[in-house]
């Protein structure tokens, strides 16, 4: 059984067991997130109507915090003396797929 869910503006499929990198979340080490489902596939059985999905609840444990690779920027106008450089590490946050089940 797995489900494609929606989280941090992208779409993921995920299983029972699986360790997701995806943005920042609040929360603390060990607390529960859910995730809305968008599709969900048991065996031949494919759930994609809204109203059926609704009942459907995808949980997972955050596990800890951490960050993308590290991203140079450099700013540079030639002939007048201007140069800047940047850097950028993307925060994420690890989280393990607890449970699909289906509601109600």
């Amino acid at each position: 059984m797995y489900a494609i869910v929606r989280c941090g503006g992208r779409q993921e499929k995920v299983a029972v067991d699986d360790v997701l990198t995806v943005d920042k979340l609040t929360g603390d080490v060990g607390s529960t997130v859910m995730f809305p489902a968008l599709l969900v596939v048991d065996g031949g059985n494919v759930v994609s109507a809204a109203a059926e999905l609704s009942s459907y609840q995808v949980t997972a444990e955050i596990l800890g915090a951490t960050k993308g690779p590290k991203i140079n920027i450099m700013h540079y106008r030639n002939k007048t003396g201007y140069k800047r450089r940047m850097g950028h590490r993307q925060p994420y946050t690890q989280v393990k797929v607890t449970g699909i089940k289906a509601g109600k």
